[in-house]
């Protein structure tokens, strides 16, 4: 791992929106820059972003949406997180922690009680660090003809004074975030 960049020359901030192009600026020009397209899965664009520059250069993003949930048969609403990218060259410097960060303080103020989110295998273990914990449960998403089993792994983070995640199954009333 490379040494830490020190995280006082950067900031998270809040972005009036979200391209492709601004993707393609953290990630590059691969055809499946999140390694999900084997999924098969159709995704929701995010509302609100945040991202981090350096050098002038967008390195940095996560973006954020609020779901209908279903939990144990009751309706609830979610933060749900995603779109997070780090540019390759950045990768191992806080950047990640930074921009979710970001992400989950503003996730506070809009009043659900958790936020979600879904990932590769391979990233559990840096959300882990991040202080997600694993949903050891199907959870069914929305697509184009009908429900289906996520996936990807299910990780969530308690928005409000370590509130647990409720008990039953989960069902999210919507196309994944």
């Amino acid at each position: 791992m490379t040494d830490p960049l020190p995280l006082a020359p950067f900031a998270a901030v809040r972005l009036a929106g979200y391209t492709k192009a601004d993707q393609s600026e953290i990630l590059g020009e691969g055809a499946d820059p999140f390694g999900v397209a084997d999924a098969g899965l159709t995704w929701l664009p995010k509302e609100d972003h945040f991202g981090v520059r350096h050098e002038g250069r967008l390195v940095a993003h996560t973006g954020l949406l609020s779901l209908p949930m279903s939990v144990g048969g009751v309706d609830v609403e979610v933060m749900g997180v995603g779109g997070v990218a780090v540019a390759p060259d950045l990768r191992g410097h806080g950047l990640a922690r930074l921009v979710v960060g970001a992400a989950l303080d503003h996730a506070r103020t809009r009043g659900p009680r958790h936020a979600l989110l879904f990932c590769r295998p391979p990233l559990v273990e840096l959300y882990r660090r991040l202080g997600w914990r694993t949903l050891e449960r199907d959870v069914e998403v929305g697509q184009p003809d009908g429900p289906v089993v996520m996936p990807l792994r299910t990780m969530w983070i308690p928005l409000h004074d370590d509130e647990p995640w409720p008990d039953g199954p989960v069902r999210l009333l919507s196309y994944p975030m």
